[in-house]
């Protein structure tokens, strides 16, 4: 791990002690300083700081900038600079708890402050040594984060399916994160610049479902009192989002195969069909295949839709996302938590990487953000996160060489995980051969990928991705 670099925020009124500061050039340390809030930010912006020195105001008890409110600031580890007699103001000794890393007294001792920096620093390289892998393929408005192989195909195949024009068919379990994908296509498509409408085919009432896709004409129903432009109109030059799909009415399912056949829709009501200039992206979670057999959806309208498409993993298909998910969650809402949780136990990590996530990252997002408001300690426990182990991966085994096999199985993988997949070191660690782990590998179809082959290549951090506000 390289050594992070030593350069030194210093933020608040200096002005009685930064000849003092100024001394710990001496040691190796480059200033920068930033009178207020704002600039603080510019230079985050601009430049690398682990570590800050931050001062607090004597007459009102405050940090010059709000830490815990800003994701930005809390990644800084701060060491707060105070006087004596401030420690008797509660109000100081919390913002001091919650918002920093050490504190030094008046007056300075240069020699020691540059010893809190030092531990300071080593603290942020363990972040720099577990960062939040976060990828440059989508725009930061729809964060995809992490470098996983399932995720890495993930990122190719909507590159790929982004510069089509064909119709999409997105698949995958309920809480997966399909709308956030729709969107990832619409925004590396040339339709970025049009708009991305989006339609719950399962929320729709029956009886309003065609006017709401089509439109209608004035006096075309009782209550029509103007005409309505339907939304595959108003999509016209972007992207239509058909969520839940496979809930869609059969009747209504002709009209929108007969739209998807000659880019036209006719109003209810209308006598003249409109030419549309629409891409469709379809979602489901059920098994289309086996809807056709029960003939509850149209097999025509299935191939219409199923021209291109993108399969999203279950979580539990890569539970190596978790520690980094979790986190990303932990810094979305960081507003909501009490001040004094910082983050997650290493035990409840580990219990969210054995647990089977039915609910996917829609569970993940709940449980983390319930768990942040709920906790009481400075670390959330598998209790505050509702997880317990009685509860993990076992709940469909029946015999006890399931168990014993399930258990094994379960040990392995956490152990790659640990380890980065690293096999002469998972050996070590589980204390067996290579041989033997290369067998028990073999046993429960665990994927020798490239990064197994000798100890020496090793898996990046494993991915995952969010939006902000995204509907997972």
């Amino acid at each position: 791990m390289m050594e992070p670099t030593r350069q030194l925020m210093i933020v608040g009124n200096t002005a009685s002690i930064q000849n003092t500061l100024k001394q710990l050039s001496g040691y190796g340390w480059t200033i920068r300083y930033a009178d207020n809030a704002q600039r603080a930010i510019e230079l985050l912006n601009h430049d690398v700081f682990r570590v800050g020195l931050i001062t607090i105001d004597s007459s009102t008890h405050a940090f010059p900038l709000e830490i815990n409110n800003n994701s930005l600031l809390s990644l800084v580890q701060w060491v707060a600079i105070v006087k004596h007699s401030e420690l008797c103001h509660v109000k100081t000794c919390d913002l001091i708890f919650s918002a920093c890393y050490a504190y030094q007294v008046h007056p300075i001792d240069v020699r020691r402050v540059d010893t809190l920096l030092q531990s300071a620093l080593a603290m942020a390289s363990l972040h720099e040594g577990h960062p939040i892998p976060r990828l440059s393929c989508l725009d930061d408005e729809y964060q995809m984060v992490g470098e996983s192989p399932v995720m890495q195909q993930l990122y190719r195949t909507i590159h790929k399916v982004a510069a089509a024009n064909a119709p999409v068919l997105i698949t995958g379990e309920s809480g997966t994160g399909k709308e956030l994908t729709a969107r990832a296509i619409h925004t590396h498509s040339p339709r970025r610049h049009g708009p991305f409408n989006v339609v719950n085919c399962g929320a729709l009432p029956s009886g309003l479902i065609q006017s709401e896709l089509f439109g209608h004409e004035k006096g075309a129903f009782t209550g029509a009192s103007q005409r309505k432009i339907g939304i595959i109109e108003n999509s016209q030059g972007g992207t239509l989002f058909l969520d839940e799909i496979g809930d869609l009415p059969l009747n209504l399912q002709v009209n929108l195969l007969r739209f998807l056949e000659n880019h036209r829709v006719l109003r209810v009501g209308g006598l003249q069909e409109i030419a549309v200039d629409v891409r469709v992206l379809a979602a489901t979670h059920v098994n289309l295949e086996k809807a056709i057999d029960r003939e509850q959806f149209r097999e025509d309208l299935y191939h219409r839709l199923n021209v291109l498409q993108v399969k999203i993993p279950a979580l539990k298909e890569h539970l190596e996302d978790i520690e980094a998910l979790a986190h990303f969650f932990f810094q979305k809402f960081s507003a909501e938590k009490p001040s004094q949780v910082r983050g997650f136990s290493h035990e409840c990590i580990n219990v969210m990487k054995q647990h089977c996530w039915p609910g996917n990252i829609r569970e993940l997002v709940n449980r983390v953000r319930r768990a942040m408001v709920m906790c009481e300690h400075r670390l959330i426990t598998p209790a505050d996160m509702g997880l317990e182990r009685r509860h993990m991966l076992f709940r469909d085994i029946d015999t006890l060489k399931q168990v014993r096999d399930m258990a094994e199985c379960e040990a392995i993988k956490a152990a790659l995980i640990r380890n980065k997949h690293n096999v002469l070191r998972t050996a070590r660690e589980l204390g067996v051969s290579r041989v033997t782990l290369y067998r028990l590998l073999e046993k429960h179809c665990i994927d020798k990928t490239p990064g197994f082959d000798d100890g020496k290549r090793v898996f990046p951090a494993i991915s995952a991705y969010a939006q902000p506000n995204s509907k997972w």
